[in-house]
């Protein structure tokens, strides 16, 4: 199973997934975590949490990662709204939170109509699901070796704009492992 997202323009349903990463001071990781992980159930009132995960290594460290799943533009746009009034949240996580964002971005991305999410998934910009780091390296060493795989990667490698690969650890409360 493989769920892919795509940041072109939209098929045929209208739901969307905003790609959240924040860029943490490394001396406020942990303070974050317990708070996320103690307020969570604040935002997840207001919108479905796919997945959150910290980065372990692939770039940057002390990086949060993660995904909300929204209707359609007018949702994301009347969450956001409802979250700027909560009080409780802005005084329990976000105010207490800013200091320790150095960095966020933030990106907009759709299923691909072939895929879906599927819980739990195996594999899942793409997201893969490995049982551990080495299982993920040899993996990428088989295919290397199918000329199936080399012959594909060569006739896509034309159309790719970027590549970033990043190990993602699922934070505890996280739907997507």
């Amino acid at each position: 199973v493989c769920s892919s997202f795509a940041t072109g323009p939209r098929q045929d349903d209208r739901t969307l997934y905003e790609f959240r990463t924040y860029y943490l001071k490394p001396s406020k990781m942990n303070e974050f975590m317990e708070n996320i992980k103690k307020n969570v159930h604040l935002r997840t009132a207001h919108s479905e949490l796919v997945g959150y995960w910290s980065v372990e290594f692939g770039g940057r460290m002390n990086k949060m990662f993660h995904i909300w799943k929204y209707d359609n533009f007018a949702h994301r746009t009347a969450v956001r709204k409802a979250l700027a009034k909560d009080k409780e949240w802005q005084e329990q996580f976000l105010i207490p939170n800013l200091a320790h964002i150095d960095k966020q971005e933030i990106e907009i991305t759709y299923l691909v109509p072939w895929c879906k999410i599927e819980r739990p998934a195996k594999e899942v910009h793409v997201l893969w699901w490995y049982e551990t780091a080495d299982s993920r390296a040899a993996g990428r060493h088989q295919s290397h070796e199918d000329p199936r795989v080399v012959a594909a990667v060569r006739e896509s490698v034309n159309y790719l704009e970027t590549q970033q690969n990043m190990l993602l650890i699922p934070t505890s409360f996280s739907p997507l492992k």
